[in-house]
């Protein structure tokens, strides 16, 4: 033997007994509906079945799709119980090995009431079928549902249906679907309860993008190669339940059958000897479902069972010594597990029920009053139930108050609750109203609110006076409530009590639109407020509160200046008349004399305290001191004089002495000799005087010999520092040279007389300065 050939035998002989050793499930499809119903499934000797019947897959010879099942040392939850499947009962045999054709005959048919239950299109159905008589009021069996299509995204799209329907044999009522997801009418399905599905790939390469989990409490978890059933998926342990009228008969129809195709098989298993009649006692009133018994509350049990043909037995689950009654009916009034066993007389038939009772704790609450002003004395006013809230309570957070009511009766039934509670107009003095305290679990007691009006009163005071502050004024000014009204209304009342404010005396009894403390008023000049003066949650008295606003504003009270001569004073004043003066300097008259330049003020006050505050700046000012004068010469009428000079103060300018201007740049000025000056403005002196030449040159002259502007010459040149002058005629032919004490020039070249022409000169001082011009020469 090869060694290749070894390796696969050993492969095969490992996977063999793998699968032979595998803690599964096993099937036995042998049984008839009967047995399967009657010995496995009911196994009782308080139910009794009939007209047992099934079918399923009648296409495979030996094969049944309803079959008997074993846990076979698994770790199956049903030790034991019938299965139900979309095809043979022995394909639910693990492990799971996924499969997603099915084998099954297309000719296998579907369930019609399946159908109209749940909308389906079934095929492929297998159902067991009976009728029992019910012995107590309700029944119920424990059931898995399993499917192969919890793979890929088939759970979002798909699911085979599946339905426990019930109803009263004889009449006309429509079938009951047991088979849903506890406290819905949502069916079981792998839709309804599914894990999360992430995107991913189907085999033949289709993309999905998956869906969100649903109802995954129910949800048990998806199987492998290990499983003791041949299913991708399960739910847990689910409870089939249903009231039933003891007594009555009932027909039960168990159905599952694929929808629409017949792949992907599904199953559901019934736990062996799960059928049951029950006793029910009703919904456990406990703390974690959120609905316990209140405290005080007598629970009334009751079996709802014939006294005549049943005994009865009451006890706790954790003492079944004792026994608290024998009747059909039990009350309870103290927390614990309760159980109530009922054998039908003459037989071994024992029902039996439970139920769970806890008692929420006592809701503690607190009578109290409610204090209130009343505005006019005639016992009625506005209260603010609200405040009552967390006393009533014992400022306990978890206790709801539902509301105050008229009379106990209404709050007890919870009717006609106070609509406004923050704005409730008493009917008379000492009123009482009623709280309802509800804790979370809908309990309630009630607690009583009296409706006092307050026997309290404070004298009104006198006006709150202030001044208008600000720089317009009109009227309207700032009040500090609490340091500048609250002092006067509380002095000689007892300490603790807190003073708000209101527009109103209406505002003030609801407490609405509570004035901030720093309150402008809205009215010019005179204002009333409301003060409501308040000891904790109780009005001590409403008063009413006069703001009134001073104005002062005295006539010629702008700031000024002044100017102070060098080496002088100045006296600053303001008008008599007032309360007070308070300058700057600390002088209290309504003057003072000045000495040094500066900012001063003047503060005044009227009668009434207001104040007015006019600020003055005096300036030094001085004679000017002339120190220079630039001269632009030579320049017709474009000659200027512009005036250097030093000094603090205000100045104009003048060249003779008369005429005065602001500008220290004289233009336009003539040939002449002139004694420049600068005065103060302020008044404070006239500069020192300061000596301009301003000179020019002809523009022409007429050497005819008549005497008259015979030379060209310019005046006043003995003035002017060194220089030379150069004439020449229009073609640059130098005629003459002249210094500062030349005569001037009389039209002579070389004896000759020039003729009538323009004429060109160059005039160069010794400091560089240089002038250039023409002139003309007229005979």
């Amino acid at each position: 033997m090869n060694y290749t050939r070894s390796f696969f035998i050993f492969l095969f002989l490992c996977v063999s007994s793998l699968k032979m050793n595998a803690q599964v499930i096993s099937i036995d499809d042998t049984k008839t509906p009967q047995q399967l119903i009657e010995d496995i499934l009911i196994n009782s000797s308080c139910a009794a079945a009939t007209n047992s019947t099934g079918k399923g897959d009648n296409f495979r010879p030996g094969k049944q799709s309803f079959a008997y099942f074993n846990r076979n040392g698994s770790n199956f939850p049903f030790t034991e119980g019938i299965v139900l499947a979309t095809s043979t009962a022995q394909s639910a045999v693990g492990p799971f090995v996924s499969e997603l054709v099915s084998n099954d005959s297309p000719n296998w048919l579907g369930d019609n009431d399946l159908d109209q239950t749940l909308g389906s299109h079934s095929i492929n159905a297998t159902v067991l079928e009976f009728d029992f008589v019910a012995s107590a009021n309700s029944l119920s069996f424990n059931y898995i549902f399993a499917s192969n299509e919890y793979q890929y995204d088939y759970p979002c799209n798909y699911s085979d249906g599946f339905a426990f329907l019930i109803k009263e044999v004889g009449t006309t009522n429509p079938y009951k679907n047991l088979a849903v997801i506890p406290n819905t009418n949502t069916p079981v399905s792998s839709i309804d309860i599914r894990p999360k599905i992430e995107p991913g790939t189907r085999p033949g390469g289709f993309t999905y993008t998956g869906c969100e989990a649903a109802n995954l409490s129910y949800f048990n978890g998806l199987n492998n190669n290990t499983s003791p059933v041949n299913y991708a998926g399960q739910t847990v342990v689910m409870t089939a339940q249903s009231d039933v009228i003891a007594g009555k008969t009932y027909h039960v129809k168990l159905v599952i059958a694929d929808d629409r195709n017949r792949n992907l098989e599904s199953a559901i298993f019934l736990e062996a000897g799960s059928f049951a009649s029950k006793i029910l006692l009703g919904q456990d009133r406990t703390i974690a479902t959120n609905n316990p018994a209140c405290f005080g509350e007598e629970i009334d049990l009751n079996s709802n069972l014939d006294p005549a043909a049943y005994t009865f037995k009451w006890f706790k689950k954790d003492n079944p010594a004792v026994v608290l009654s024998t009747n059909s009916t039990y009350k309870v009034t103290n927390a614990g597990n309760y159980r109530v066993e009922a054998t039908v007389i003459g037989t071994t038939c024992l029902l039996s029920g439970e139920i769970k009772i806890d008692y929420a704790a006592e809701i503690l609450s607190t009578n109290t009053i409610l204090l209130q002003c009343d505005d006019n004395t005639d016992g009625i006013s506005i209260f603010n139930l609200s405040k009552a809230d967390n006393i009533v309570k014992n400022n306990v957070p978890a206790i709801i108050n539902e509301g105050y009511y008229v009379t106990l009766a209404n709050a007890q039934t919870k009717t006609n609750k106070i609509a406004v509670p923050n704005t409730y107009t008493n009917t008379a003095n000492n009123q009482i109203v009623y709280a309802r305290l509800e804790n979370e679990y809908g309990c309630f007691t009630t607690a009583e609110v009296t409706l006092q009006i307050a026997a309290t009163s404070i004298a009104d005071p006198a006006p709150i006076n202030t001044c208008d502050g600000d720089g317009i004024q009109d009227g309207f000014y700032q009040f500090d409530l609490n340091a500048d009204v609250t002092p006067k209304i509380t002095a000689g009342l007892p300490s603790g009590l807190t003073v708000n404010y209101y527009l109103t005396a209406n505002d003030a009894l609801t407490e609405t639109n509570q004035l901030s403390n720093i309150f402008k008023n809205t009215t010019a000049y005179n204002q009333t407020i409301y003060a409501r003066v308040v000891n904790g949650p109780d009005c001590y008295d409403i008063v009413p509160a006069a703001l009134v606003v001073n104005t002062f504003d005295p006539p010629n009270f702008e700031d000024e200046s002044e100017f102070l001569c060098q080496n002088s004073d100045v006296t600053l004043t303001v008008a008599s008349g007032f309360s007070s003066y308070l300058w700057s300097n600390g002088e209290t008259s309504n003057s003072t004399t000045i000495t040094v330049p500066g900012d001063y003020s003047v503060t005044v006050k009227d009668a009434n305290g207001c104040e007015k505050t006019k600020k003055f700046k005096v300036i030094l000012s001085e004679p000017a001191t002339i120190t220079n004068a630039v001269v632009k010469d030579f320049s017709g009428n474009d000659n200027s004089v512009l005036i250097d000079y030093t000094g603090v103060g205000n100045y104009e300018f003048s060249l003779d002495g008369l005429t005065f201007q602001d500008d220290p740049l004289f233009t336009g000025v003539t040939v002449g000799t002139y004694n420049a000056i600068a005065r103060d403005k302020n008044g404070c002196g006239l500069s020192n005087s300061f000596l301009v030449y301003v000179l020019d040159y002809p523009r022409f002259f007429t050497p005819n010999g008549d005497g008259y502007n015979d030379l060209w010459v310019i005046e006043d040149s003995n003035l002017l520092p060194d220089y030379t002058i150069h004439i020449f005629d229009r073609y640059g032919k130098f005629l003459k040279e002249m210094n500062k004490n030349s005569v001037g020039w009389n039209g002579l070249y070389n004896g000759q007389q020039l003729p009538s022409d323009d004429y060109w000169f160059t005039l160069i001082f010794v400091d560089g300065r240089n002038v250039k011009g023409h002139f003309s020469l007229k005979r």
